[in-house]
């Protein structure tokens, strides 16, 4: 698969980049200021998601303003600027309807769109969101501004150099269960998507953002999800999220990172959710029709080659439980041997994403 890079115009001349993937219903992702859709496309810390959302849909990807392949050198990098661009690249693409899917600031993104074009966003699906920055909920205390001051520094000092140090401390809340590789990546991509000015910058129009008022407005289905012990957004603001937006479903994630790694079990639950909320996705069998949730996730990890022993492992399961799932699985799919089994999910589109080993 390769994707195919075009460039937008957006209402004040700025160049906004954007990148198309994949065959299907069409799928956008808001943009959001960690950003690269060119080493995105390589990253093991981004990989993961592209290939989900590229399994049966074809996903545009956008590098805001200031960010990534976008135009560095704007000077109005405010919160509607990004909305704007968001706009002008599902223009230039000529999508008139389409599920909008967010995390983090492209969440809060993603909202404000799907708020201002209801005809145009059929699905909504966020996670690690909140509708308030971090000085916009309730009056900041002297300590958490002067936090904001000092992480804004630190990204104008060190974002641009050669040096990790100062970028570590991002990665530290943005990805802690990292391993030391993923943690090289996602700080090169710190370096690459834009410049110490801009990243402070997007750090301060971030910490300002309210969308209380367009979460309210909302009409398409939506889809929250939140990672239980992350530090970046709180658990919190999630919850309050999906009790804006009106007939929301909020689920929860066992995980301690902001930006889900490709390993862990919190992924495999959101693509389990992913593909229960999205609809009419192709090829995925009318023989599975009738599994739960949970015996998707399985399934999925058997369609990958693993044991029993590592899918419990990575879902968190007993071996017990998992062959439990599994003979509920070949009861309600008809098969009688997992080397069949293997063969029906790959038919049906599971295990397409990278291995978990």
């Amino acid at each position: 698969m390769r994707q195919s890079i075009h460039f937008a115009t957006s209402f004040d001349g700025t160049r906004i980049a954007w990148a198309a993937a994949g065959k299907g219903p069409a799928l956008v992702r808001a943009p959001t200021w960690l950003s690269h859709i060119e080493y995105d496309w390589q990253s093991p810390v981004s990989r993961h998601w592209i290939t989900e959302f590229t399994r049966c849909h074809t996903l545009m990807r956008i590098d805001p303003r200031g960010i990534g392949m976008s135009e560095w050198d704007v000077e109005d990098l405010s919160f509607d600027a990004v909305v704007k661009d968001l706009e002008a690249a599902v223009d230039a693409a000529g999508l008139q309807d389409f599920a909008l899917v967010g995390n983090s600031g492209g969440a809060a993104v993603a909202i404000a769109y799907a708020a201002r074009h209801p005809e145009r966003v059929k699905r909504l699906f966020i996670w690690g969101s909140y509708c308030r920055g971090s000085l916009r909920r309730g009056e900041p205390t002297p300590v958490q501004l002067e936090r904001a001051q000092m992480l804004r520094k630190l990204a104008e000092i060190g974002w641009g150099s050669d040096e990790p140090t100062f970028r570590q401390v991002f990665a530290s809340l943005l990805v802690p269960g990292a391993t030391k590789e993923q943690w090289h990546w996602f700080t090169d991509r710190m370096r690459l998507c834009c410049t110490g000015r801009n990243a402070a910058r997007f750090l301060a129009m971030m910490e300002q953002i309210d969308v209380q008022a367009q979460a309210r407005q909302v009409r398409c289905p939506t889809l929250v999800l939140h990672s239980r012990q992350e530090a970046r957004n709180p658990y919190e603001e999630g919850k309050l999220t999906a009790a804006l937006i009106p007939n929301a479903e909020f689920v929860l994630l066992d995980s301690v990172n902001h930006i889900l790694l490709p390993d862990e079990a919190a992924w495999q639950q959101l693509v389990a959710e992913f593909r229960r909320f999205m609809p009419g996705e192709p090829g995925r069998g009318v023989a599975f029709v009738e599994l739960t949730d949970r015996e998707r996730q399985v399934l999925e990890l058997i369609a990958r080659g693993l044991d029993n022993e590592q899918i419990a492992l990575a879902l968190r399961l007993s071996a017990k439980t998992v062959g439990n799932h599994i003979t509920h699985i070949f009861a309600k799919a008809g098969v009688g041997s997992r080397s069949q089994a293997i063969v029906r999910a790959r038919e049906a589109g599971y295990g397409q994403a990278p291995s978990l080993h």
